[in-house]
């Protein structure tokens, strides 16, 4: 027979249910977990692992906390990566007939935490689900803490790769991928360190995705959401709802609708491009310093902060909607005292989102609707201040509406709990007044109650007590206990006391006691009635949350530009990019201001390709940054730092900067060098901007060369995108010659006797030296180094002027030319060439290097060394 407690047996068959969830599990005033669970709780949270009665002759481990405590260990838990699951008990012990009956009421994971005070208030907590059918994928994500949901759909080919750029783009907490294609995308989503620290886990498909949205939002059809034909987002988004439906299961969600985002509305930038550079976290630390976020983020809101992350990550490709944003910043920009007064009221808002969120999800307590108050309060001000120019729509009698009833109902200090009373102003409601009144006349009471007794029994020193033992009781000394009247009842004897109770002592405390636990309820229940007050209006605060985040980013806009010096951008529908006095916003506000070296560009139909020499630690990558950053912040409706500048719409930028490995997927630098290439090369088009730098260093010196000129030759010829390639092959710049629009520029360096100087300027024409040397010393390097690496450059110098002193006539091009084998020709004088040789000579000679793509120009490399080996 089993020895199995009722309670245990109840504890197996929940968590059995929920095996994939650390199961927290309600007994009285704590959560306690068991088995497996409790050991990983305390390992993980750091509490007392202990054990409960044997078991089938084993301790059964076990671990517990404190229930009123239990959000912050839930949030440690989670952003571990595990998912919990709060079973609570679901009715009243004193009426339970037999074990207590429970219920999991929620499952919290990384990506469905709605307990704010542990989430970055300054970040979105996304959920994105990611569903793909051939080359289509449905992109749909929600963060339950204010309500926001959206969607979206992309094509072409490698969807996997395109779908994890989106999704780094978002930057979710937490992702599900639809079970089908959940292998496919795991194995490449691993291979992406930025993101592959993301909680996944696959999903079924919902069958009847439409009628599943269409049902939640209470709508005929899905076409107001611009879902319509959309099956791939449909799917996504009604996957993602039916998890968060699933998991939070008696909780009211603020999510009053699904917004279409259409991805050709927005710039492609992908996984490579947004990490190059550094738009919302930085390489090193991971943290927003020295990013582009960090030199405009001066938002007075973290709603605004949120928003402006979008902006950054999703720049614009219609001009109307830019010219918008332009129009807003510019308004604060002139309107300097408007502006500064609206900063100042917008430090005293809250996170409108999120307050909201959490009234709809009944997590709410006093001081959140106070701190809805004091949000209204200043929008009211703002709505005030911006007169007739209003930047957004308000129903301003709702507003006051809420205003008033918050204000005559809650305490400004109302505690942070909801069941303990002292929430709701006196004078709101007259029973409650009543009840206060009661409980507070008590002390005069007892003193009334004290001194009748005192007189009726002539016993002086009796005293009227409390305590949370007894409750009210009188206490009369050993000394005085002959005068004790027959109708008073022994309650407890005491060495030199004894305590007794009346009637009349018994009823008070009744009144008193019953009116404590009736303050409280009371208080519940108006203070849920004033709560369901505001949700009613939810949809309201919701957009009036959006419209100030919106203001709260083009006043921050306006303010660094005006800080910075940005300039108002030229956004139109061409190709060309023409920037004069050009900055980078990140290095000029590290460096200071005037520090900065300004440079130009201007790239166009009869110049598209810039090949860009200059030895290192020069300022090559700086400046194709900068370029980058000013096209994307000029995309978004910023100012940008600039004299002047005018940019044709761009539809993508891509970067190929630096050099890294991939060990997981066992790929070299160079592997993954000319991985990110192809990427380019298959993915840029005409609109696009495309940065190279030091592309083919990965390899032999003429392997590099060949790549390098055959990747600029395919740009030039086959895709038209502008186009600036950094390198250290002084033969690139042979290509300004042969390729129509191309041309050479440079950084300039002032050169002495003793010293080298990098001037960061860019000038016209192509360098013909390198200064390892020089960069080497400024790094450090002993001097007996540098001393044998000059003498060694000077041996290799000495040696290629009399190599090609022997070759005399003879002619030889990387690009195109021929070689003539000759006796006497290169390396010996009586040598004369094998037939190997000649053979490889002749190959190279065939070859039509234009019509060569990069992989070709590898292949052929590969087989020419193997036959000259």
């Amino acid at each position: 027979m089993s020895n199995e407690t009722p309670l245990m047996k109840q504890y197996k068959e929940i968590k059995e249910e929920n095996r994939d969830s650390i199961l927290f599990f309600r007994l009285g005033d704590f959560y306690e977990m068991f088995f497996d669970d409790a050991v990983i709780a305390s390992k993980e949270l750091g509490i007392t692992l202990t054990s409960r009665n044997k078991e089938k002759g084993q301790d059964v481990p076990l671990a517990g906390i404190p229930y009123h405590s239990s959000a912050s260990y839930i949030a440690k838990l989670v952003r571990k990566g595990y998912k919990v699951a709060v079973c609570e008990q679901v009715e009243d012990p004193k009426t339970a007939k037999g074990i207590v009956k429970r219920e999991v009421v929620k499952i919290i994971t990384p990506g469905t935490v709605i307990d704010t005070d542990y989430l970055d208030d300054k970040s979105n907590n996304y959920l994105l689900c990611v569903y793909i059918k051939g080359d289509r994928a449905g992109i749909a994500y929600v963060d339950i803490t204010t309500g926001e949901f959206r969607s979206t759909e992309i094509e072409g080919e490698d969807i996997i790769s395109k779908a994890l750029n989106e999704i780094h783009k978002i930057s979710p907490k937490e992702i599900i991928v639809e079970e089908k294609t959940y292998e496919d995308f795991s194995s490449k989503f691993k291979n992406y360190a930025e993101i592959s620290e993301m909680t996944m886990q696959s999903v079924p498909f919902v069958k009847n995705s439409e009628l599943v949205l269409k049902d939640y939002f209470k709508v005929i059809s899905l076409e107001s959401y611009g879902l319509k034909g959309k099956r791939e987002a449909v799917a996504a988004g009604a996957m993602v709802l039916e998890y968060v439906l699933e998991l939070q299961k008696y909780n009211e969600l603020p999510i009053n609708k699904i917004s279409y985002d259409n991805s050709e509305d927005h710039m492609e930038l992908n996984l490579t491009t947004q990490r190059n550079l550094e738009l919302i976290q930085n390489q090193r630390e991971k943290s927003n310093l020295g990013t582009l976020l960090w030199v405009l983020d001066t938002c007075k809101t973290s709603m605004g902060t949120r928003m402006l992350k979008n902006f950054i990550k999703n720049p614009l490709l219609k001009v109307e909607t830019i010219e918008k944003r332009q129009e807003d910043i510019g308004y604060f920009i002139d309107e300097v005292l408007i502006r500064e007064e609206i900063r100042e009221i917008l430090k005293n808002i809250y996170d409108i989102e999120r307050l909201i969120g959490k009234v709809i999800m009944g997590t709410e307590n006093g001081r959140d609707l106070i701190a809805l108050k004091k949000s209204i309060r200043g929008s009211l001000e703002i709505i005030k201040i911006l007169g007739n120019r209003q930047l957004f729509e308000t129903d301003l009698e709702k507003l006051v509406g809420i205003y008033n009833l918050i204000e005559r109902s809650i305490n400004e200090e109302a505690p942070f709990s909801v069941r303990e009373g002292g929430m709701i102003k006196s004078g709101y409601n007259l029973e409650l007044d009543e009840l206060h009144d009661l409980s507070k006349s008590g002390k005069n009471y007892i003193l009334e109650i004290e001194t009748k007794e005192r007189e009726r029994t002539g016993i002086k020193n009796l005293k009227v007590k409390y305590n949370k033992v007894f409750g009210y009781f009188i206490e009369v000394t050993r000394a005085n206990s002959s005068l004790v009247p027959e109708d008073y009842i022994r309650k407890q004897t005491l060495t030199n006391a004894e305590r007794y109770i009346t009637p009349e002592l018994k009823d008070y405390e009744s009144k008193v006691l019953n009116a404590k636990e009736k303050i409280e309820a009371l208080e519940y229940q108006l203070f849920k009635e004033i709560s369901s007050g505001v949700k009613e209006e939810n949809r309201d605060f919701q957009e009036l949350a959006q419209n100030l985040a919106y203001l709260d980013v083009v006043t921050s806009l306006s303010d660094v530009a005006i800080k910075n010096n940005y300039v108002k951008p030229k956004v139109f529908e061409g190709f060309s990019l023409n920037i004069k006095g050009g900055r980078h916003p990140i290095v000029e506000k590290l460096v200071g201001a005037g520090e900065f070296i300004k440079n130009d560009i201007l790239l166009d139909e009869k110049k598209s390709i810039i090949i860009l020499t200059g030895p290192n630690m020069a300022g090559k990558s700086t400046y194709m940054k900068q370029l980058a950053l000013i096209i994307l912040m000029a995309q978004t409706g910023s100012y940008v730092p600039a004299d002047y500048a005018e940019v044709g719409i761009v539809d993508k930028i891509f970067t190929r900067v630096g050099a890294s490995d991939d060990l997981v997927s066992g790929q070299s630098t160079f592997m993954v060098e000319m991985s990110e290439v192809a990427n380019i090369v298959n993915s840029a088009t005409e609109k696009s901007f495309v940065i190279l730098d030091e592309v083919g260093r990965g390899t032999s010196t003429f392997d590099g060369i060949s790549i390098a000129s055959s990747i600029t030759e395919y740009i030039h010829d086959k895709i038209g995108s502008k186009t600036i390639f950094a390198t250290h092959y002084h033969e690139l710049t042979e290509l300004e010659g042969k390729l129509k629009r191309a041309a050479n520029y440079r950084i300039e360096v002032k050169e002495t006797e003793s010293d080298v100087v990098f001037l960061r300027e860019i000038v016209k024409g192509g360098a013909d030296k390198s200064y390892g040397i020089e960069v080497a010393r400024l790094a450090g390097l002993p001097k007996e180094i540098l001393n044998k690496a000059k003498a060694t450059l000077k041996s290799l110098e000495t040696k290629r002027a009399l190599i090609e002193k022997k070759m005399k006539g003879e002619q030889l091009s990387l690009f195109g030319g021929v070689i003539e084998s000759k006796e006497n020709s290169v390396e010996e004088e009586k040598r004369v060439l094998t037939p190997e040789e000649e053979k490889a000579i002749g190959i190279i000679c065939d070859t039509d290097l234009n019509a060569l793509t990069p992989l070709d120009a590898l292949v052929k490399l590969s087989e020419l060394k193997k036959m000259l080996k």
